[in-house]
């Protein structure tokens, strides 16, 4: 396979990930706060507490996908096997 081939892949499998983590984690998020908290507040506190489950599992998302994304470029060498996805323009 070629480089482009090889970004193409990586992107479309990151991407893929990333979105199964996130909504694993909000998932998780959601089961804990629907069985332990939901409960004892108002409909409106939680419509908001939702969305804030909603940010944070994006955020925490993030998070894990950088460290992954620094651990594999310290352990692979992404100019060996992947093209540049922005080139500098062309002066």
């Amino acid at each position: 396979m070629n480089k482009k081939a090889n970004t193409l892949l990586f992107v479309l499998g990151a991407t893929i990930a990333n979105v199964i983590v996130m909504m694993a984690i909000f998932l998780v998020l959601f089961v804990v706060f629907g069985k332990f908290v939901a409960p004892h507040l108002s409909p409106q506190a939680n419509q908001i507490i939702m969305l804030v489950l909603f940010i944070g599992a994006i955020v925490l998302t993030y998070v894990i996908y950088h460290r992954v994304i620094g651990y594999l470029s310290k352990k692979i060498d992404m100019d060996k096997y992947f093209d540049p996805i922005f080139r500098p323009r062309k002066k």
